[in-house]
């Protein structure tokens, strides 16, 4: 970075980046895009046949583990959506397992696209899915993320349930997640831990929680004690932030700080089905209501064109579905959520002690299988033995949503993590397993090891 010679300005830019990717992490960056240019343009159709909207901006934001030995994943893929002409924003988060078309790659997951070509195949990967241009990208280094926790002293992140995992085989030299549940203070490695956690809801749950990561970051953030540590916290951000996004956008959108505490923003998944195959989960978009979103999100509705074109994309995504690909549920999650405004949280106005967290009250029952989501992972290296585990638990009446390979090729045991209520549902399975206490009474993880079959 040119810090050298003119202090000062650099200074400046460094100090906006630092606001925006604390609010990229927090989900509230939508809010800060209003230049106050009102002046009428005639506006433009996508290729998708989607009317654009020019007071709206949409930002691909990445969140990618960069490694010294390759050219990193992309873990996180979420697209913030602001008009700058009433402040509304939405984030719509992009499961990781998406399976789309990839240029040059044909059809993969949608993190893929990152090692293929870097942000820019991303990019061309995202508008292609959305049927929209983005303006800007923000790439952001989740590897030094701890140290901007950190150099806040830390967050406090209410803690929706007990989350137990245990990986020794972990890329950076094993991991342990135990949490319990309540409001708690967290450290960057504690903080980090929550983000990453996987349970029953697979890829939905992980994402949930990043939002709610995002917001405990912008509560911190935005209070008055974070002024003195700014000089660190710049300091840290500027390593690990990358955008296109010029100075002048960035001094527009750092005006709208303070409404984003008062309007809140709504979040999104793009809608669609969990779908396997063999060992490999997919996210199965649904084309035309995700359209259908993004309109709405420029305050627009698809014209008749548009609609044709999304239904001839449709028809020609479920003719490239391979064969012996599973769905899994026959529904869509879609939904919206408001955030709380981005008012403060009175628990959040000072630091709690780790010592000091409290339970919630106690989870509700599963009354059958059927209610439990079982998300099964497999470590056992035999090709296949992830979907046939899928078979077996579905046979016997479990809600599974999704199957993935681990980084563990070589368990011996099969064991089962869920709640301690749920070991008579697990009862009497068609297989060798341990079954272990660690997970919240409508969930359950199944590693899958070598005495399966």
């Amino acid at each position: 970075m040119r810090i050298k010679r003119k202090r000062r300005r650099d200074y400046t830019r460094v100090y906006i980046l630092a606001a925006v990717v604390c609010t990229f992490f927090v989900a509230a960056l939508a809010h800060y895009f209003l230049d106050g240019k009102d002046a009428p343009v005639q506006p433009a159709v996508s290729e998708a046949g989607i009317e654009t909207n020019n007071d709206v901006l949409h930002i691909m934001i990445m969140g990618v583990d960069r490694r010294s030995d390759d050219t990193g994943r992309s873990d996180t893929l979420m697209v913030l959506t602001v008009n700058k002409k009433n402040g509304k924003a939405e984030l719509m988060s992009v499961p990781r397992d998406t399976r789309v078309k990839i240029e040059g790659h044909g059809y993969d997951k949608i993190n893929h696209a990152y090692a293929y070509g870097g942000h820019k195949l991303t990019r061309k990967t995202v508008e292609s899915l959305l049927g929209i241009p983005m303006n800007y990208y923000v790439l952001i280094d989740l590897s030094s993320f701890e140290n901007i926790i950190d150099a806040l002293d830390g967050i406090d992140i209410d803690v929706e349930k007990r989350m137990y995992y245990e990986d020794p085989w972990d890329d950076n030299g094993g991991l342990v997640i135990d949490l319990y549940p309540g409001m708690q203070h967290m450290t960057g490695e504690k903080a980090i831990q929550y983000v990453r956690f996987r349970d029953g809801e697979g890829d939905i749950g992980r994402i949930n929680r990043q939002q709610h990561f995002m917001k405990a970051v912008m509560t911190k953030m935005l209070h008055p004690s974070t002024l003195p540590k700014l000089p660190k916290i710049i300091e840290v951000i500027s390593k690990t932030l990358e955008t296109d996004m010029p100075l002048s956008e960035m001094l527009s959108l750092s005006q709208l700080l303070p409404q984003v505490r008062e309007q809140g923003m709504e979040s999104e998944m793009i809608p669609g089905t969990p779908a396997f195959l063999d060992d490999v989960s997919y996210w199965l978009p649904d084309i035309m209501g995700l359209r259908e979103m993004v309109a709405e999100e420029m305050g627009k509705e698809l014209d008749d064109n548009a609609r044709q074109t999304a239904e001839a994309e449709k028809k020609k995504y479920e003719e490239s579905l391979p064969k012996g690909i599973v769905s899994l549920t026959e529904g869509t999650v879609t939904k919206k959520g408001k955030d709380d405004k981005g008012k403060d949280n009175k628990e959040s106005k000072s630091e709690i002690p780790e010592s000091e967290k409290t339970d919630k009250k106690p989870a509700k029952k599963a009354e059958g299988p059927g209610q439990i989501a079982v998300l099964v992972i497999n470590d056992s290296g035999v090709n296949g033995a992830g979907a046939r585990m899928v078979n077996k638990l579905m046979a016997q009446g479990f809600n599974v949503t999704g199957v993935d390979t681990g980084h563990k090729s070589d368990r011996e045991h099969t064991i089962i993590v869920t709640d301690e209520s749920n070991v008579t549902w697990f009862y009497g399975m068609p297989f060798p397993c341990t079954i272990m206490n660690g997970a919240d009474p409508m969930e359950a993880v199944v590693y899958v090891g070598k005495d399966f079959e």
